[in-house]
């Protein structure tokens, strides 16, 4: 699987990230969804190797169902948005190996294969990443998001409609995850129900170390650029190095640990 479609498969993922945590939530389900996307668009390009649209659509419309499903127990049942996407990941892993009878789907596309190779992956990445950035410091949606991780209440108090703005952002972590998965699963020619295990790791790292706070309301997508940046040097790093994949989930999980500390420390300085 080529280095640079997997960076920015994890890029697109941390942007999705991004804007779950700066609701003051979490989104556990984003790996499980990159293999939703890949099992169902396989599916379709299996017996129709020509109906890439429709392939790369229906996986992306799914995992934005998932999207919804999450936003829907978040905003509107309460669920504590880690207890919520638990159930979610589990239950998008689990639909990924029923659908696909837990065998991957081979796929014998050249129209598909182009969305990860050369220059493709980069640029819709580029392009997500120019999209969200404007959405998020320009828009009112952007302006909504602040204000319900900032203080729910207050954002309530004044008018924020705060159950449809997290029905909204799970929604696009959904779809982004689902972007993420056409991508790897275009990079590696199949739809394996096995693949986005701990990818969720890398997505909440890069949009923590980039700055966004895991209590809601602080957060940029030039920020998570970076913390993706980083990320995506140290797992390199790491490769070049021979350091164990064991240890590596270590190191990321002490940088996790440590930009969420440093985070708190911050504020508490800043009162």
């Amino acid at each position: 699987m080529g280095s640079v479609a997997i960076f920015c498969a994890y890029g697109i993922l941390a942007i999705g990230m991004t804007f779950v945590i700066m609701t003051g939530g979490i989104d556990l389900t984003v790996g499980s969804l990159v293999a939703v996307a890949g099992v169902i668009s396989g599916s379709i390009l299996v017996l129709h190797p020509e109906q890439v649209i429709t392939a790369v659509l229906a996986g992306i419309i799914v995992c934005g169902l998932f999207g919804a499903m999450n936003g829907f127990f978040v905003a509107y049942m309460e669920v504590p948005a880690f207890v919520a996407t638990l159930a979610g990941m589990t239950i998008a892993r689990g639909f990924a190996y029923v659908y696909s009878d837990g065998k991957p789907y081979t796929l014998n596309s050249p129209k598909f294969r182009i969305i990860g190779q050369g220059m493709a992956p980069i640029i819709i990445f580029l392009v997500i990443v120019l999209i969200c950035h404007v959405v998020l410091s320009k828009m009112k949606f952007g302006r909504y998001i602040y204000a319900t991780g900032g203080n729910i209440k207050a954002a309530n108090a004044s008018g924020v409609n705060t159950k449809k703005i997290l029905m909204k952002v799970y929604i696009l972590a959904g779809v982004l995850s689902g972007i993420a998965g056409i991508v790897l699963a275009s990079r590696t020619n199949s739809g394996q129900p096995a693949v986005g295990t701990g990818f969720e790791t890398d997505a909440i790292a890069a949009a923590v170390i980039g700055g966004t706070s895991m209590t809601g309301g602080i957060g940029t997508i030039p920020g998570t650029l970076v913390g993706i940046l980083i990320i995506g040097t140290l797992n390199n790093s790491l490769n070049l190095l021979n350091v164990s994949s064991y240890y590596q989930q270590i190191i990321k999980g002490i940088i996790i640990l440590g930009a969420v500390c440093f985070d708190i420390v911050s504020k508490k300085q800043n009162k």
